[in-house]
């Protein structure tokens, strides 16, 4: 079933606060194998100009693929994730995302296009604090497999 096209445009509301923690960037940090001691140690992060911990580039992604529900289980859109696979991913930062850090998420529905059989989602996430600091944005391609 092809996605819905009358979406490209929609923003869904704003997602629950995620409080962002340092050990939640730390275990990110070592889990993706990041070792700048910014990513762990307040006092290195300090010492760049930090508030505390920063997160590593690609951290947003945890936030994001939670607020992406919104998409997803949306009936109406379309989309059979058991056929998602993931096309690309991209951001464009206004500040780093630092331990403390309170963030909320609006995906707005930027492009549908269908190729090959296959439909391709794209849509942006501005996440920004909860008092209205723009942090990141993030795109995302996601690639809904035709039949075979």
């Amino acid at each position: 079933m092809p996605l819905d096209q009358s979406f490209v445009g929609r923003t869904y509301p704003p997602t629950a606060p995620y409080q962002v923690g340092r050990e939640k960037i730390r275990e990110f940090a070592t889990a993706i194998g990041a070792t700048d001691p910014a990513h762990h140690d307040p006092e290195a992060a300090r010492a760049l100009g930090h508030p505390d911990v920063v997160a590593p580039p690609t951290f947003p992604v945890v936030i994001t693929m939670a607020a992406s529900r919104q998409l997803i289980e949306d009936p109406a859109l379309g989309i059979d994730y058991s056929r998602v696979v993931h096309g690309d991913q991209r951001f464009a930062y206004t500040r780093p995302v630092v331990a403390g850090d309170e963030l909320v998420c609006v995906n707005s529905v930027e492009e549908i296009t269908s190729r090959g059989g296959h439909e391709f989602l794209t849509t942006r996430t501005d996440v920004s604090t909860t008092a209205g600091e723009s942090v990141v944005a993030v795109w995302s391609k996601l690639v809904v497999r035709g039949e075979a």
